[in-house]
């Protein structure tokens, strides 16, 4: 019989305690907020392919190519035009080989591509001063990279959480009422904009990289404040 009783109390509260959170007034809205972020690192991207010196002598039709220039020629080529862009070794790394097929030439032709670390985008443009481009298949920017990545995404967070609080107060005091404490807050996923991939990069204008020489950062933060009288 006791066990009952307690059981139907402990109902009754738990029924109490649903009702006091359903009644309790309360606005629910999303702060945004974006950082551009200057990086510190980026990474070019570089693929080379091996091609037939006839491709370009502008008069030989394709069943006529027999020249292959080798991958191990035109790697060496792209190694000393960024030694000469001030390039250091270090900085490459060999990203991945491949092969395809060619159907011009009827053969197979190797391809290689490299991860460039570079701290200035102006050592884009010394790269594509020097480089031979018959071998190039793509050339784009990758990641974009900053060391204090951290720190700003806490700054962005802190802004979205501001900008959240400053919208729900004034939706509020709109209606004459004022924004009590926070009920709960939800960190909804952000977004990171990257530089769009560029086939074929030939210009050495930098101002051509001007669009995407900075990480955006986009944060948004859902969060319920109580609504007071």
């Amino acid at each position: 019989m006791k066990t009952n009783v307690l059981a139907l109390v402990i109902s009754l509260w738990a029924t109490f305690s649903l009702q006091a959170q359903t009644n309790e007034r309360y606005i629910e809205v999303t702060g945004t907020s974006e950082i551009e972020i200057v990086p510190d690192k980026i990474h070019y991207l570089i693929e080379i392919r091996e091609y037939f010196e006839e491709e370009f002598d502008g008069k030989s039709k394709p069943e006529e190519y027999r020249t292959k220039v080798p991958l191990s020629e035109i790697e060496q080529g792209l190694r000393d035009a960024l030694t000469q862009a001030g390039i250091s070794p270090n900085a490459v790394r060999t990203q991945e080989i491949g092969d395809y097929w060619r159907q011009q030439g009827q053969d197979f032709l190797v391809s290689k591509s490299f991860d460039i670390t570079l701290t200035d985008f102006n050592q884009i443009n010394e790269i594509v001063r020097r480089i031979d481009t018959k071998s190039i298949h793509t050339m784009r920017i990758g990641e974009l990279e900053n060391k204090d990545m951290p720190a700003y995404h806490q700054k962005g967070k802190i802004e979205a959480l501001k900008a959240a609080q400053q919208k729900a107060a004034y939706l509020v005091e709109a209606l004459g009422k004022k924004l009590g404490n926070v009920i709960r807050i939800v960190e909804e996923s952000s977004n990171t904009a990257f530089p769009f991939a560029q086939s074929n990069v030939l210009s050495s204008d930098a101002a051509s990289f001007d669009s995407f020489r900075t990480i955006k950062k986009n944060y948004s933060m859902l969060v319920r404040f109580k609504i007071i009288d």
